[in-house]
């Protein structure tokens, strides 16, 4: 495992889509265990692929319940509404609140190309949203109503 750099806001891999994994393969099981050992050391509690300019479906996340990883994640479900402070290990110092759902479910692959479903509420929720956006070339201060 290797600790990746982290990228600043302003980089332009924030504003593009992630791709899709086809194949998971030593590189991408590589890449995973190198998201997680970069998420904990930066103390985050969510890391994209693009947190890292890599611009894979790729992300990771830890609210003090166990890791999750979930590759090619997609939201197919959501309920209700939260608004919440957030932040970015990537534009440190800076924060706004967003509007997120309070409930969603996510599904994707797990690292053995297994299909996953995963539900989260309240911090967890946001999280996921969070780092799904950055896939998909949005970032919080897009979203942030205050």
């Amino acid at each position: 495992m290797a600790l990746r750099t982290l990228r600043k806001l302003d980089d332009e891999v924030f504003r593009k889509v992630a791709k899709e994994v086809h194949i998971i393969d030593n590189k991408i099981l590589t890449f995973l265990d190198d998201l997680i050992e970069t998420m904990r050391k930066e103390n985050a509690i969510g890391l994209a692929a693009t947190h890292v300019g890599v611009l894979k479906r790729i992300v990771v996340a830890d609210i003090g319940e166990g890791l999750i990883e979930i590759i090619n994640p997609r939201i197919i479900g959501e309920s209700g509404e939260q608004v919440g402070v957030e932040g970015s290990v990537s534009l440190p110092g800076k924060y706004g609140e967003v509007k997120r759902p309070q409930k969603i479910i996510v599904e994707g692959l797990n690292r053995k190309g297994e299909k996953i479903v995963v539900s989260g509420e309240g911090l967890l929720a946001r999280v996921l949203c969070h780092e799904i956006d950055h896939l998909d070339g949005i970032i919080f201060t897009d979203k942030v109503i205050k």
